[in-house]
């Protein structure tokens, strides 16, 4: 299957799924992984802000809060087609929304890349090996390119999002691990 066909059946399955399937299976994720002690101990994070039919990141941000950690989330440069890491203080203020509903911080102070330590990656797909299928613009693919990102990668998804194979290409870059509503998969042993 291509990426293309990939990415319009796992679309129509994130559909498919009942809202208090979706609320409830995103509480198990994000439970799981603010228990992990990579985000424990991690003092900067970096997390996606969710879209219609993703996991809600909010409780994860809240929690990493409640824990003094540093949140930044991306602010997406569309003209220049890259990502940059911003810190962000507030989950209700400081956004401009897209036409997909795409939030993107519009204030916030830029975080060194090397300061982060754990990465919160979302993914239309993931297979068992920890091999990422985005949305088709690259750009976490382009961020995780960053020699000097030394943070743990962690792919969230639905289990309805894991599939038999994910088509790589040179520019992928996998995750070092990825929790599911059903299970944690540790791909690269972080140090």
């Amino acid at each position: 299957m291509t990426k293309t066909e990939l990415r319009k059946d796992i679309k129509s399955r994130l559909i498919g799924m009942n809202d208090i399937d979706r609320a409830e299976q995103s509480k198990k994720i994000c439970a799981s992984l603010t228990q992990l002690k990579e985000f424990r101990r991690s003092g900067v994070i970096m997390i996606f802000l969710s879209l219609p039919h993703e996991i809600d990141t909010a409780p994860i941000i809240l929690n990493a809060w409640q824990q003094g950690k540093t949140v930044a989330v991306p602010k997406v440069s569309w003209q220049q087609r890259h990502m940059i890491p911003v810190q962000i203080n507030s989950l209700e203020t400081g956004f401009s929304t897209d036409g997909f509903g795409l939030k993107n911080p519009t204030t916030g102070l830029p975080v060194p890349i090397e300061d982060i330590d754990f990465v919160v990656t979302p993914g239309l797909g993931f297979d068992r090996k920890g091999n990422r299928l985005g949305r088709g613009g690259g750009y976490f693919d382009r961020f995780f390119s960053n020699d000097t990102l030394r943070a743990v990668k962690c792919g969230i998804c639905f289990s309805e999002q894991i599939v038999d194979e994910v088509p790589m290409d040179e520019t992928d870059i996998p995750v070092d691990m990825l929790i599911t509503d059903k299970e944690i998969l540790i791909f690269n042993q972080p140090q």
